[in-house]
């Protein structure tokens, strides 16, 4: 195992450890990905879960993440056939895994990740409310609301609804005040049955805004108290070290 496997099996056990699931995200939004046939994402599906799955060594060493998320921006075209073959793999080798979408918030039509998704497949749904004016926060809520509602009613009740906005203004188009967001969008986010929390993009300009600090005790749910401002920051902290002694080999 060289050094830079060791460095980040070292960061994966210790998020682990401590409850946090961590996930392979493929795709983005630079291109030059994609899916050629059904079989190529059969073949795909089992490189996957070998390398990254399984804790058989691959790439970054023997280590057994917690699912893959979906972060597709290219053509539509046989991700469908991916996630169910992940599934199969999932439902027929005893290790259960997560999968994830982080969909552009739009729903007429889904871009890119509509197939999909609508194969219910996904335990977590991370829906990106920025960049897109039509749904994301501009001059007022009601765009990205009535984009909300849409997608609660569009997606299988198993699947876990989270409200994706940017951290600071210079994450992407439509960042929404902490206030606002605590205050308009979600109560009415939380009204939803499948509601699962808010997703942040990205930590980095998260930890330079605050804005975590801002919403924590209204993305809950229930009205349980929690603190885990400390535990985000620590985690902060220990992916930022590992992640300097990679850049030193």
């Amino acid at each position: 195992m060289n050094h830079q496997s060791a460095s980040f099996n070292g960061v994966v056990y210790w998020l682990q450890a401590k409850g946090i699931k961590v996930l392979l995200s493929i795709g983005g939004p630079t291109g030059g990905y994609w899916l050629s046939s059904a079989e190529d994402a059969k073949d795909v599906a089992n490189y996957l879960f070998i390398n990254f799955l399984s804790g058989e060594f691959g790439p970054l060493g023997s280590v057994m993440l917690d699912g893959v998320d979906f972060h597709v921006e290219t053509s539509e075209d046989y991700w469908d056939d991916l996630a169910r073959e992940l599934d199969l793999l999932r439902q027929t080798t005893g290790r259960y895994f997560y999968l994830s979408a982080a969909p552009q918030c739009p729903t007429d039509p889904i871009p890119y990740l509509g197939k999909a998704i609508a194969t219910n497949l996904f335990d977590y749904i991370f829906v990106q409310f920025y960049d897109n004016p039509s749904c994301s926060y501009t001059d007022g809520t009601s765009a990205l609301l009535e984009s909300w509602d849409k997608w609660v009613d569009s997606v299988a009740s198993n699947n876990s609804l989270f409200v994706g906005v940017p951290a600071a203004p210079s994450a992407g188009d439509g960042y929404i005040p902490p206030e606002v967001l605590n205050d308009e969008v979600l109560p009415h986010a939380k009204e939803a049955s499948n509601y699962g929390g808010v997703m942040l993009w990205d930590r980095y300009r998260d930890v330079q805004n605050g804005y975590s600090d801002s919403i924590m005790s209204n993305v809950i749910k229930s009205k349980l108290k929690v603190s885990v401002v400390s535990v985000s920051d620590a985690i902060y902290r220990g992916v930022s070290k590992a992640l300097r002694r990679l850049l030193v080999y």
